[in-house]
């Protein structure tokens, strides 16, 4: 069983309920759009931290960070990307990505927007947490916490964040 912290579109800010939030959580995942180094580093010092880097993201991000990643957690493959849209809308990119991995569960961030679909088509679930930081049009900011056991995916949990402290 693990607890994943979800959070997208921090652009360099990482508001101070996040560790509360995320201290009982075994990784932390970040949807892209970090920000900058220090802030994956002060991620990274809460929780094991798995990011892909975003359209804001520059090269310090990039050595660090892939552009998308597909990996399996418990039994339930994940692919993590950006830019992806959503189901009946997914980018070029994503369609080709979702083809080739075929995961049950795709995060994508970007739209600060936060949103929780299941895609039958597809046979998966998309998540896009929102936006944690404080740049967009957003009203408030969001993070999402869930658990994978083995190959089912549970326990969602939404924090709103608002923009000012």
């Amino acid at each position: 069983m693990k607890r994943i912290g979800l959070l997208s579109d921090t652009h360099g800010y990482l508001h101070p309920k996040i560790a509360e939030f995320f201290a009982e959580c075994d990784e932390i995942w970040h949807a892209g759009d970090i920000g900058n180094l220090d802030t994956a580093k002060n991620l990274a010092s809460i929780k094991r931290l798995r990011a892909v880097t975003g359209n804001i993201d520059g090269n310090d991000l990039k050595s660090f960070y892939p552009h998308f990643q597909d990996f399996m957690c418990e039994d339930v493959k994940v692919l993590i990307l950006h830019i992806g849209g959503y189901p009946g809308r997914y980018t070029q990119e994503a369609k080709l990505l979702l083809k080739e991995t075929k995961p049950k569960l795709f995060i994508t961030g970007h739209s600060h927007i936060l949103k929780v679909i299941n895609d039958p088509k597809n046979n998966l679930l998309h998540i896009n947490p929102g936006a944690a930081g404080k740049q967009g049009m957003h009203q408030v900011g969001t993070l999402v916490r869930f658990t994978i056991e083995g190959a089912d995916i549970r326990d969602l949990e939404i924090m709103e964040l608002p923009k000012k402290n």
